[in-house]
Protein backbone atom coordinates (compact mmCIF):
# COMPACT_ATOMS: atom_id res chain seq x y z
CA UNK A 1 0.00 0.00 0.00
CA UNK A 2 1.18 3.65 -0.54
CA UNK A 3 1.88 5.84 2.11
CA UNK A 4 0.95 9.51 2.25
CA UNK A 5 3.79 11.17 -0.26
CA UNK A 6 4.78 14.25 2.06
CA UNK A 7 5.44 16.63 -1.51
CA UNK A 8 6.44 19.89 -2.15
CA UNK A 9 3.27 21.09 -2.23
CA UNK A 10 2.76 20.00 1.42
CA UNK A 11 -0.91 18.73 0.48
CA UNK A 12 -1.95 15.42 1.49
CA UNK A 13 -1.37 14.06 -1.21
CA UNK A 14 -1.25 10.37 -1.83
CA UNK A 15 1.40 8.57 -3.61
CA UNK A 16 -0.33 6.71 -6.36
CA UNK A 17 -0.34 2.72 -6.73
CA UNK A 18 1.99 1.42 -9.30
CA UNK A 19 5.27 -1.06 -10.01
CA UNK A 20 7.95 0.14 -7.06
CA UNK A 21 11.25 -1.39 -6.76
CA UNK A 22 9.88 -4.01 -5.20
CA UNK A 23 7.59 -5.44 -7.54
CA UNK A 24 10.20 -4.90 -9.94
CA UNK A 25 12.73 -6.55 -8.00
CA UNK A 26 10.18 -10.14 -7.50
CA UNK A 27 9.20 -9.58 -11.25
CA UNK A 28 13.05 -10.10 -12.31
CA UNK A 29 13.62 -12.85 -9.66
CA UNK A 30 10.81 -14.67 -11.13
CA UNK A 31 11.36 -14.15 -14.43
CA UNK A 32 14.72 -15.96 -13.72
CA UNK A 33 12.83 -18.82 -11.84
CA UNK A 34 9.45 -19.48 -13.51
CA UNK A 35 10.68 -20.65 -16.89
CA UNK A 36 13.41 -22.56 -15.51
CA UNK A 37 10.98 -24.35 -13.38
CA UNK A 38 8.40 -25.13 -16.20
CA UNK A 39 11.40 -26.45 -18.38
CA UNK A 40 13.19 -28.95 -15.14
CA UNK A 41 9.11 -30.01 -14.59
CA UNK A 42 8.32 -31.19 -17.69
CA UNK A 43 11.42 -32.53 -18.43
CA UNK A 44 11.49 -34.60 -15.19
CA UNK A 45 8.28 -35.70 -16.34
CA UNK A 46 9.48 -36.19 -19.73
CA UNK A 47 6.84 -34.42 -21.39
CA UNK A 48 6.96 -33.47 -24.95
CA UNK A 49 4.55 -31.60 -26.29
CA UNK A 50 5.76 -28.44 -27.35
CA UNK A 51 2.55 -26.54 -28.02
CA UNK A 52 1.58 -27.07 -24.52
CA UNK A 53 5.05 -26.43 -23.14
CA UNK A 54 5.27 -23.30 -25.16
CA UNK A 55 1.91 -22.26 -23.68
CA UNK A 56 3.09 -23.08 -20.01
CA UNK A 57 6.26 -20.51 -21.33
CA UNK A 58 3.89 -17.51 -22.46
CA UNK A 59 1.80 -18.15 -18.83
CA UNK A 60 4.72 -17.49 -17.15
CA UNK A 61 5.87 -14.18 -19.35
CA UNK A 62 2.21 -13.12 -18.33
CA UNK A 63 2.67 -13.48 -14.72
CA UNK A 64 5.65 -12.06 -14.60
CA UNK A 65 4.55 -9.21 -16.21
CA UNK A 66 1.67 -8.93 -14.30
CA UNK A 67 3.61 -8.55 -11.37
CA UNK A 68 6.91 -7.34 -12.42
CA UNK A 69 6.29 -4.88 -15.26
CA UNK A 70 7.46 -4.83 -19.07
CA UNK A 71 11.06 -5.61 -18.48
CA UNK A 72 10.87 -8.32 -16.18
CA UNK A 73 8.47 -9.95 -18.36
CA UNK A 74 10.70 -9.43 -21.52
CA UNK A 75 13.71 -11.19 -19.53
CA UNK A 76 11.16 -13.77 -18.46
CA UNK A 77 10.40 -14.45 -22.51
CA UNK A 78 13.83 -14.55 -23.56
CA UNK A 79 14.71 -16.44 -21.11
CA UNK A 80 11.74 -18.72 -22.10
CA UNK A 81 12.36 -19.22 -26.06
CA UNK A 82 15.77 -19.99 -25.26
CA UNK A 83 15.02 -23.00 -22.42
CA UNK A 84 12.54 -23.63 -25.03
CA UNK A 85 14.51 -23.84 -28.17
CA UNK A 86 17.26 -26.10 -26.54
CA UNK A 87 15.11 -28.42 -24.24
CA UNK A 88 11.63 -28.72 -26.13
CA UNK A 89 12.60 -27.82 -29.96
CA UNK A 90 13.99 -30.23 -32.54
CA UNK A 91 17.10 -31.27 -32.28
CA UNK A 92 16.77 -31.20 -28.32
CA UNK A 93 20.14 -30.01 -26.16
CA UNK A 94 20.59 -27.40 -28.98
CA UNK A 95 20.40 -24.07 -29.98
CA UNK A 96 19.82 -24.61 -33.78
CA UNK A 97 16.09 -25.00 -35.11
CA UNK A 98 15.52 -27.78 -37.47
CA UNK A 99 12.03 -27.29 -38.58
CA UNK A 100 11.36 -23.46 -39.87
CA UNK A 101 7.96 -24.10 -38.83
CA UNK A 102 9.00 -24.13 -35.45
CA UNK A 103 11.18 -21.70 -35.85
CA UNK A 104 8.01 -19.06 -36.84
CA UNK A 105 6.37 -20.77 -33.75
CA UNK A 106 9.00 -19.19 -31.76
CA UNK A 107 9.01 -15.93 -33.38
CA UNK A 108 5.07 -15.90 -32.10
CA UNK A 109 5.83 -16.64 -28.82
CA UNK A 110 8.41 -14.25 -28.09
CA UNK A 111 6.41 -11.50 -29.83
CA UNK A 112 3.15 -12.74 -28.06
CA UNK A 113 5.01 -12.39 -24.94
CA UNK A 114 6.76 -8.79 -25.51
CA UNK A 115 3.24 -8.00 -26.57
CA UNK A 116 1.76 -8.86 -23.37
CA UNK A 117 4.36 -7.58 -21.41
CA UNK A 118 4.25 -4.05 -22.87
CA UNK A 119 0.35 -4.11 -22.60
CA UNK A 120 0.47 -4.84 -18.84
CA UNK A 121 3.36 -2.11 -18.88
CA UNK A 122 1.05 0.83 -20.58
CA UNK A 123 -1.82 -0.50 -18.34
CA UNK A 124 0.18 0.10 -14.85
CA UNK A 125 1.16 3.58 -16.69
CA UNK A 126 -2.59 4.67 -16.97
CA UNK A 127 -3.38 3.26 -13.45
CA UNK A 128 -0.45 5.77 -12.28
CA UNK A 129 -1.62 8.24 -13.85
CA UNK A 130 -5.19 7.85 -12.73
CA UNK A 131 -4.02 7.61 -9.26
CA UNK A 132 -2.03 10.40 -9.17
CA UNK A 133 -4.74 12.20 -10.50
CA UNK A 134 -7.81 11.38 -8.21
CA UNK A 135 -5.25 12.04 -5.81
CA UNK A 136 -4.67 15.65 -6.90
CA UNK A 137 -7.60 15.75 -6.93
CA UNK A 138 -8.55 15.08 -3.58
CA UNK A 139 -5.87 17.50 -2.36
CA UNK A 140 -7.70 20.29 -4.10
CA UNK A 141 -10.77 19.61 -2.53
CA UNK A 142 -9.45 19.70 0.59
CA UNK A 143 -7.25 22.56 -0.01
CA UNK A 144 -10.78 24.22 -1.47
CA UNK A 145 -12.71 23.07 2.29
CA UNK A 146 -10.03 25.03 3.70
CA UNK A 147 -10.43 28.09 2.10
CA UNK A 148 -14.24 27.94 2.26
CA UNK A 149 -13.69 27.62 5.68
CA UNK A 150 -11.38 30.67 6.21
CA UNK A 151 -11.95 33.98 6.61
CA UNK A 152 -12.15 34.74 3.13
CA UNK A 153 -9.53 37.41 2.74
CA UNK A 154 -7.47 37.43 0.11
CA UNK A 155 -4.06 37.81 2.42
CA UNK A 156 -5.62 34.67 3.67
CA UNK A 157 -6.15 32.58 0.78
CA UNK A 158 -2.53 33.73 -0.42
CA UNK A 159 -1.10 32.25 2.24
CA UNK A 160 -2.58 29.16 1.89
CA UNK A 161 -1.45 29.35 -1.79
CA UNK A 162 2.21 30.48 -0.68
CA UNK A 163 2.74 27.56 1.83
CA UNK A 164 1.28 25.03 -0.40
CA UNK A 165 3.35 25.12 -3.14
CA UNK A 166 6.21 26.34 -0.91
CA UNK A 167 7.15 29.58 -2.28
CA UNK A 168 8.31 32.62 -0.38
CA UNK A 169 6.16 35.43 -1.50
CA UNK A 170 3.04 35.80 -3.58
CA UNK A 171 1.11 38.40 -4.68
CA UNK A 172 -2.19 38.98 -6.68
CA UNK A 173 -2.35 41.97 -9.09
CA UNK A 174 -5.53 43.52 -11.25
CA UNK A 175 -5.38 45.62 -14.37
CA UNK A 176 -7.32 48.73 -14.74
CA UNK A 177 -7.36 51.16 -17.50
CA UNK A 178 -5.15 54.24 -17.14
CA UNK A 179 -6.14 57.22 -18.46
CA UNK A 180 -2.49 58.40 -18.73
CA UNK A 181 -0.81 55.16 -19.87
CA UNK A 182 -1.08 53.93 -23.14
CA UNK A 183 -2.18 50.37 -22.09
CA UNK A 184 -3.50 48.71 -18.62
CA UNK A 185 -2.28 49.59 -15.44
CA UNK A 186 -1.43 47.23 -12.31
CA UNK A 187 -2.14 47.55 -9.15
CA UNK A 188 -1.42 45.40 -6.27
CA UNK A 189 -4.95 43.66 -4.47
CA UNK A 190 -2.79 41.86 -1.84
CA UNK A 191 0.18 39.83 -1.06
CA UNK A 192 1.90 36.91 1.50
CA UNK A 193 5.05 36.56 2.78
CA UNK A 194 8.16 38.26 2.80
CA UNK A 195 9.09 41.20 0.01
CA UNK A 196 6.41 40.27 -2.18
CA UNK A 197 7.22 40.75 -6.13
CA UNK A 198 4.89 43.94 -6.91
CA UNK A 199 6.25 43.86 -10.81
CA UNK A 200 7.07 40.64 -13.39
CA UNK A 201 10.48 41.22 -13.77
CA UNK A 202 10.60 40.72 -9.78
CA UNK A 203 8.80 37.25 -9.84
CA UNK A 204 10.18 33.89 -10.63
CA UNK A 205 6.77 32.92 -11.99
CA UNK A 206 3.68 34.68 -13.21
CA UNK A 207 0.53 32.57 -13.43
CA UNK A 208 -2.51 35.02 -15.31
CA UNK A 209 -5.57 33.85 -13.77
CA UNK A 210 -7.76 35.61 -16.25
CA UNK A 211 -7.58 38.95 -18.11
CA UNK A 212 -7.97 41.03 -15.14
CA UNK A 213 -5.95 39.12 -12.67
CA UNK A 214 -2.28 38.09 -12.46
CA UNK A 215 -0.70 35.87 -9.71
CA UNK A 216 3.23 36.31 -9.24
CA UNK A 217 5.38 33.82 -6.98
CA UNK A 218 8.84 34.09 -5.78
CA UNK A 219 10.44 30.80 -4.48
CA UNK A 220 11.68 27.58 -5.72
CA UNK A 221 10.86 26.14 -8.76
CA UNK A 222 7.37 25.04 -10.19
CA UNK A 223 6.52 21.86 -11.25
CA UNK A 224 4.11 20.55 -13.67
CA UNK A 225 2.02 19.31 -10.70
CA UNK A 226 2.37 22.57 -9.26
CA UNK A 227 1.33 24.84 -12.38
CA UNK A 228 -1.77 22.57 -12.49
CA UNK A 229 -2.63 23.28 -9.13
CA UNK A 230 -1.49 26.77 -9.80
CA UNK A 231 -4.41 26.96 -12.66
CA UNK A 232 -6.92 25.39 -10.12
CA UNK A 233 -5.91 28.07 -7.38
CA UNK A 234 -6.69 30.73 -10.24
CA UNK A 235 -9.94 30.09 -10.14
CA UNK A 236 -10.24 30.32 -6.85
CA UNK A 237 -9.04 33.69 -6.44
CA UNK A 238 -11.57 34.56 -9.41
CA UNK A 239 -14.27 33.28 -7.06
CA UNK A 240 -12.67 34.73 -3.55
CA UNK A 241 -12.68 38.29 -5.23
CA UNK A 242 -15.91 38.27 -6.72
CA UNK A 243 -17.48 37.44 -3.45
CA UNK A 244 -15.39 40.00 -1.68
CA UNK A 245 -16.95 42.99 -4.33
CA UNK A 246 -20.28 41.05 -3.92
CA UNK A 247 -19.95 41.49 0.05
CA UNK A 248 -19.00 45.37 -0.38
CA UNK A 249 -21.68 45.48 -2.92
CA UNK A 250 -24.67 44.56 -0.57
CA UNK A 251 -22.90 46.60 2.40
CA UNK A 252 -22.45 49.73 0.25
CA UNK A 253 -26.53 49.04 -0.51
CA UNK A 254 -27.14 49.03 3.24
CA UNK A 255 -24.99 52.04 3.87
CA UNK A 256 -26.89 54.22 1.48
CA UNK A 257 -30.52 51.92 3.07
CA UNK A 258 -29.09 53.53 6.21
CA UNK A 259 -28.33 56.80 5.38
CA UNK A 260 -31.68 57.41 3.32
CA UNK A 261 -33.56 55.95 6.79
CA UNK A 262 -31.15 58.30 8.79
CA UNK A 263 -31.80 61.48 6.87
CA UNK A 264 -35.64 60.48 7.07
CA UNK A 265 -35.63 60.32 10.43
CA UNK A 266 -33.75 63.25 10.73
CA UNK A 267 -36.09 65.27 9.08
CA UNK A 268 -38.77 64.22 10.95
CA UNK A 269 -37.14 64.86 14.13
CA UNK A 270 -36.56 68.10 12.73
CA UNK A 271 -40.24 69.12 11.71
CA UNK A 272 -41.35 67.74 14.78
CA UNK A 273 -39.25 67.29 17.90
CA UNK A 274 -37.03 70.18 17.46
CA UNK A 275 -39.78 72.44 16.50
CA UNK A 276 -41.93 71.73 19.71
CA UNK A 277 -39.73 73.62 22.10
CA UNK A 278 -38.41 75.96 19.88
CA UNK A 279 -42.03 76.81 19.70
CA UNK A 280 -42.30 77.11 23.42
CA UNK A 281 -39.44 79.64 23.46
CA UNK A 282 -40.88 81.88 20.53
CA UNK A 283 -43.96 81.55 22.84
CA UNK A 284 -42.38 82.21 26.40
CA UNK A 285 -40.14 85.32 24.72
CA UNK A 286 -43.16 87.10 22.49
CA UNK A 287 -45.07 86.93 25.83
CA UNK A 288 -42.39 88.55 28.16
CA UNK A 289 -41.51 91.43 25.38
CA UNK A 290 -45.48 92.65 25.55
CA UNK A 291 -44.99 96.13 26.70
CA UNK A 292 -48.99 96.34 27.08
CA UNK A 293 -48.97 93.48 29.83
CA UNK A 294 -47.59 92.93 33.42
CA UNK A 295 -46.49 89.96 34.23
CA UNK A 296 -46.28 88.87 38.32
CA UNK A 297 -42.86 87.98 39.35
CA UNK A 298 -43.69 84.65 39.94
CA UNK A 299 -45.47 84.65 36.28
CA UNK A 300 -42.26 86.27 34.79
CA UNK A 301 -39.96 83.40 36.66
CA UNK A 302 -42.09 80.68 35.25
CA UNK A 303 -41.85 82.09 32.05
CA UNK A 304 -38.20 82.30 31.92
CA UNK A 305 -37.62 78.44 33.29
CA UNK A 306 -40.00 77.48 30.26
CA UNK A 307 -37.31 78.83 28.38
CA UNK A 308 -34.47 77.26 29.72
CA UNK A 309 -35.87 74.19 29.81
CA UNK A 310 -36.83 74.14 26.57
CA UNK A 311 -33.11 75.84 25.38
CA UNK A 312 -31.84 72.67 27.39
CA UNK A 313 -33.73 70.20 25.77
CA UNK A 314 -32.77 71.69 22.21
CA UNK A 315 -28.75 71.55 23.33
CA UNK A 316 -29.66 68.20 24.49
CA UNK A 317 -31.69 67.00 21.25
CA UNK A 318 -28.69 68.77 18.68
CA UNK A 319 -26.06 66.92 20.85
CA UNK A 320 -27.39 63.39 20.00
CA UNK A 321 -28.11 64.68 16.60
CA UNK A 322 -24.18 65.84 15.65
CA UNK A 323 -23.32 62.46 17.84
CA UNK A 324 -25.42 60.06 16.10
CA UNK A 325 -24.22 61.56 12.44
CA UNK A 326 -20.70 61.43 13.80
CA UNK A 327 -20.89 57.49 14.44
CA UNK A 328 -22.98 57.00 11.43
CA UNK A 329 -20.41 58.22 9.86
CA UNK A 330 -17.75 56.49 11.41
CA UNK A 331 -15.67 59.86 12.53
CA UNK A 332 -16.01 58.53 16.25
CA UNK A 333 -12.00 58.77 17.48
CA UNK A 334 -12.25 58.27 21.44
CA UNK A 335 -9.21 59.55 22.74
CA UNK A 336 -8.34 56.48 25.53
CA UNK A 337 -6.81 56.56 28.58
CA UNK A 338 -7.30 54.99 32.20
CA UNK A 339 -10.24 56.33 34.10
CA UNK A 340 -12.42 55.44 36.87
CA UNK A 341 -16.32 54.91 37.00
CA UNK A 342 -16.29 57.32 39.40
CA UNK A 343 -14.53 60.22 37.93
CA UNK A 344 -17.45 60.92 35.07
CA UNK A 345 -20.26 60.63 37.57
CA UNK A 346 -20.50 64.37 38.38
CA UNK A 347 -20.40 65.34 34.85
CA UNK A 348 -22.92 62.79 33.85
CA UNK A 349 -25.22 63.05 36.44
CA UNK A 350 -25.49 66.70 36.19
CA UNK A 351 -29.00 68.28 35.54
CA UNK A 352 -30.75 65.09 37.17
CA UNK A 353 -32.79 64.74 40.24
CA UNK A 354 -30.00 63.50 43.14
CA UNK A 355 -33.28 62.19 44.81
CA UNK A 356 -33.72 59.96 42.60
CA UNK A 357 -29.91 58.40 41.97
CA UNK A 358 -28.33 55.71 44.48
CA UNK A 359 -24.46 55.68 43.79
CA UNK A 360 -23.48 51.94 45.06
CA UNK A 361 -19.86 52.08 43.25
CA UNK A 362 -17.67 50.21 45.54
CA UNK A 363 -14.15 52.06 46.16
CA UNK A 364 -11.47 51.55 44.58
CA UNK A 365 -12.34 49.62 41.67
CA UNK A 366 -9.61 48.53 38.88
CA UNK A 367 -9.73 51.66 36.21
CA UNK A 368 -11.46 51.14 32.78
CA UNK A 369 -9.54 52.14 29.45
CA UNK A 370 -12.18 54.80 27.84
CA UNK A 371 -12.58 58.45 26.55
CA UNK A 372 -13.65 60.70 29.52
CA UNK A 373 -16.20 62.42 27.33
CA UNK A 374 -17.76 59.67 25.60
CA UNK A 375 -18.48 57.40 28.55
CA UNK A 376 -20.30 60.76 30.64
CA UNK A 377 -22.83 60.93 27.44
CA UNK A 378 -23.31 57.09 27.67
CA UNK A 379 -23.89 57.39 31.75
CA UNK A 380 -25.38 60.63 31.35
CA UNK A 381 -27.57 59.21 28.08
CA UNK A 382 -28.69 55.72 30.59
CA UNK A 383 -29.40 57.42 33.42
CA UNK A 384 -31.44 60.08 31.76
CA UNK A 385 -33.68 57.08 29.93
CA UNK A 386 -33.88 55.39 33.09
CA UNK A 387 -35.33 58.28 35.05
CA UNK A 388 -37.95 59.04 32.18
CA UNK A 389 -39.26 55.98 31.77
CA UNK A 390 -38.99 54.54 35.28
CA UNK A 391 -40.67 57.44 37.04
CA UNK A 392 -41.53 55.84 40.50
CA UNK A 393 -38.26 54.32 40.59
CA UNK A 394 -34.84 54.88 41.91
CA UNK A 395 -31.87 54.58 39.32
CA UNK A 396 -29.35 52.44 41.32
CA UNK A 397 -25.97 52.35 39.90
CA UNK A 398 -23.49 49.61 40.34
CA UNK A 399 -20.19 49.16 39.05
CA UNK A 400 -18.03 45.71 39.27
CA UNK A 401 -15.29 43.40 37.73
CA UNK A 402 -13.49 40.19 38.33
CA UNK A 403 -14.28 36.07 37.49
CA UNK A 404 -17.21 36.22 34.23
CA UNK A 405 -16.46 39.86 33.29
CA UNK A 406 -14.23 39.85 30.23
CA UNK A 407 -13.95 41.25 26.43
CA UNK A 408 -12.33 39.35 23.93
CA UNK A 409 -10.67 37.10 26.36
CA UNK A 410 -9.62 39.77 28.45
CA UNK A 411 -10.42 41.41 32.08
CA UNK A 412 -13.41 43.90 31.92
CA UNK A 413 -15.37 45.84 34.28
CA UNK A 414 -19.27 47.03 34.11
CA UNK A 415 -21.55 49.84 35.32
CA UNK A 416 -24.84 48.79 35.72
CA UNK A 417 -27.69 50.96 35.45
CA UNK A 418 -30.69 49.76 37.28
CA UNK A 419 -34.27 50.53 37.62
CA UNK A 420 -37.60 49.08 38.62
CA UNK A 421 -40.17 50.14 35.87
CA UNK A 422 -42.33 48.27 33.40
CA UNK A 423 -39.18 47.34 31.64
CA UNK A 424 -39.10 46.03 28.28
CA UNK A 425 -40.69 42.79 26.39
CA UNK A 426 -37.20 40.57 25.20
CA UNK A 427 -37.86 40.98 21.70
CA UNK A 428 -38.09 44.64 21.88
CA UNK A 429 -34.43 44.83 22.82
CA UNK A 430 -32.52 44.73 19.88
CA UNK A 431 -34.90 47.89 18.91
CA UNK A 432 -34.35 49.33 21.85
CA UNK A 433 -30.75 50.53 20.51
CA UNK A 434 -31.92 51.58 17.04
CA UNK A 435 -31.97 55.32 16.08
CA UNK A 436 -35.33 57.24 15.98
CA UNK A 437 -36.56 54.45 18.61
CA UNK A 438 -39.44 55.27 21.03
CA UNK A 439 -40.93 52.18 22.80
CA UNK A 440 -44.29 53.03 24.14
CA UNK A 441 -43.22 56.44 25.31
CA UNK A 442 -46.42 58.09 25.28
CA UNK A 443 -47.26 56.38 27.98
CA UNK A 444 -44.26 56.31 30.09
CA UNK A 445 -43.65 59.69 30.36
CA UNK A 446 -45.02 61.05 33.35
CA UNK A 447 -44.34 65.15 31.91
CA UNK A 448 -44.98 64.06 28.68
CA UNK A 449 -41.74 64.69 27.16
CA UNK A 450 -40.23 62.27 25.10
CA UNK A 451 -36.70 62.46 22.99
CA UNK A 452 -36.30 61.13 19.30
CA UNK A 453 -34.89 57.87 20.02
CA UNK A 454 -31.18 58.64 19.89
CA UNK A 455 -29.89 58.39 23.11
CA UNK A 456 -29.17 54.71 23.54
CA UNK A 457 -28.23 54.33 20.19
CA UNK A 458 -25.55 57.43 20.61
CA UNK A 459 -24.44 55.77 23.93
CA UNK A 460 -24.25 52.32 22.28
CA UNK A 461 -22.62 53.54 19.51
CA UNK A 462 -19.46 55.32 21.87
CA UNK A 463 -19.72 52.16 24.06
CA UNK A 464 -18.81 50.28 20.99
CA UNK A 465 -16.46 53.05 19.63
CA UNK A 466 -14.51 52.46 23.02
CA UNK A 467 -14.24 49.02 22.36
CA UNK A 468 -16.96 47.55 25.12
CA UNK A 469 -20.13 46.67 24.86
CA UNK A 470 -23.75 47.72 25.79
CA UNK A 471 -26.45 45.50 26.90
CA UNK A 472 -29.81 45.70 27.94
CA UNK A 473 -31.64 42.78 30.39
CA UNK A 474 -34.56 42.54 32.45
CA UNK A 475 -34.04 43.87 36.52
CA UNK A 476 -34.78 41.04 39.08
CA UNK A 477 -38.75 41.60 40.40
CA UNK A 478 -39.52 43.64 36.97
CA UNK A 479 -37.53 46.89 35.45
CA UNK A 480 -34.64 47.60 32.76
CA UNK A 481 -30.79 46.98 33.29
CA UNK A 482 -28.56 48.87 31.18
CA UNK A 483 -25.00 46.79 31.48
CA UNK A 484 -21.94 48.68 29.91
CA UNK A 485 -18.56 46.71 29.61
CA UNK A 486 -15.18 48.32 29.57
CA UNK A 487 -11.91 46.75 29.09
CA UNK A 488 -9.34 47.12 32.16
CA UNK A 489 -6.76 50.29 31.58
CA UNK A 490 -3.42 48.42 31.38
CA UNK A 491 -1.55 51.08 31.56
CA UNK A 492 0.05 52.97 34.73
CA UNK A 493 -2.81 54.44 37.00
CA UNK A 494 -3.20 58.11 36.23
Amino acid sequence: MAAAEVNATGLPLRAAEGIGRRRILAGLILALVLPVAIEALVSGLHYRNFAMIMLFQLAAAAAVAAIGGLWPAVVSALLGSLLLNYFSAEPVGSLSIADPTTLFTMVIFLAVACGVALAVGLATRRAQEAAHSDAEARALSELALRILSSDGSLESFLDKIRVNLGMDAVTLLSTFDSPGAPGPAWQVLASSGHQPPVTHAAADHAAVVDPHYTLLLRGGPLSEQHRRMLAAFGAFVVAVRERQQLVKSRQDNLRLAEGNKMRTSILRAVSHDLRTPLAGIKLAVSSLRQEEVSFAPEDEQELLATIEDYADRLDHLVDNLLDMSRITADAVNPLLRGLGWHQILPEALRGVPGERIRNELPPNLPYIEADAGMLERVVANLVENAVKYAPDSDVVLVARTGAGIALDGLPASELRVTDHGRGIAPAAVLDLFRPFQRLDDSASSRDGRSGIGLGLAVAKGFTEAMGGTLMAEATPGGGLTMVVTLPLWTGERP
